[in-house]
């Protein structure tokens, strides 16, 4: 049966069992913490397969989950040092006007292409954090060119983040280690700081549009928030390289169990 957009508001939906919801918030806070991501790469896929949502209202749920996490989080990143505020706000500038433009096709794909464009992201993702041998202690120069590159990679976050629900830190992380010479540490700090106004745009057009389960979105988010702290002193332990295959396993898994899910309701 083909996919047909989700019309019902949320509030014509049973509502969703508190426990399920914060075991969602619970794991993306410690990730959003220790990755340096929103925890949306995660939260995504248990709002569907715990929460039973489709593609579309859990990345506009997770979006909003993702807020107060990131400001929790690059704050605690901040006070240790470890976010540069040149590079992120350039970052940034390019992920509000890529928001937009995510959430805008959110709107419009069918929900069997979300699906599958979302697991190859994954993927991609995965193989990315397998490859990129991330040093700790490393900084940003921002060159004239650099700046540039880092707008036009936050447009590409950005429209990861409105159209997959995911924060885009899955790119901004890789992208600063790689592109951009930064330490693993000032990368994951630098990325959530950049999620801030990529997830505000975001969210508000997902609410014009009657995507996001607002309910759900705060248990999530209030959850997340309260152990991404645990997750950025893990942070901080765990050496750099390990972190990258530990995530790379954890994002190729949710991979694979999507393309399962996919594959049985195409």
């Amino acid at each position: 049966m083909p996919d047909t957009p989700d019309q019902a508001a949320p509030a014509a939906r049973p509502p969703l069992p508190l426990l399920r919801l914060a075991l969602v918030g619970v794991v993306g806070g410690l990730l959003s913490g220790l990755f340096g991501v929103g925890g949306g790469i995660l939260m995504v896929p248990l709002l569907i397969g715990l929460a039973h949502m489709d593609q579309r209202r859990a990345a506009a749920t997770s979006l909003v989950a993702i807020l107060p996490t990131a400001v929790v989080g690059s704050v605690t990143y901040g006070l240790n040092g470890q976010v540069d505020l040149v590079a992120g706000l350039l970052v940034a500038l390019g992920g509000v006007v890529g928001a937009k433009v995510g959430t805008l096709l959110l709107r419009r794909l069918p929900l069997g292409w979300l699906r599958w464009m979302f697991v190859a992201l994954l993927v991609v993702v995965a193989v990315q954090l397998v490859l990129v041998v991330p040093s700790r202690g490393a900084e940003i120069v921002v060159t004239p060119w650099a700046g540039v590159a880092m707008v036009l990679v936050g447009v590409l976050v950005g429209i990861t983040a409105g159209l997959f629900g995911i924060g885009g830190g899955v790119i901004t992380v890789p992208a600063l280690i790689m592109l951009f010479g930064a330490g693993d540490l000032v990368a994951k700090g630098t990325s959530l700081l950049v999620i801030i106004p990529t997830a505000v745009v975001g969210t508000w057009s997902n609410l014009r549009g009657g995507l996001v389960d607002l309910r759900a979105g705060a248990v999530v988010g209030l959850t997340a928030t309260l152990t991404s702290f645990g997750g950025v002193a893990l942070a901080f332990i765990i050496p750099a390289q390990v972190s990258s295959v530990l995530f790379a396993v954890l994002v190729l898994g949710s991979a694979i169990q999507l393309a399962i899910r996919a594959y049985r309701l195409r």
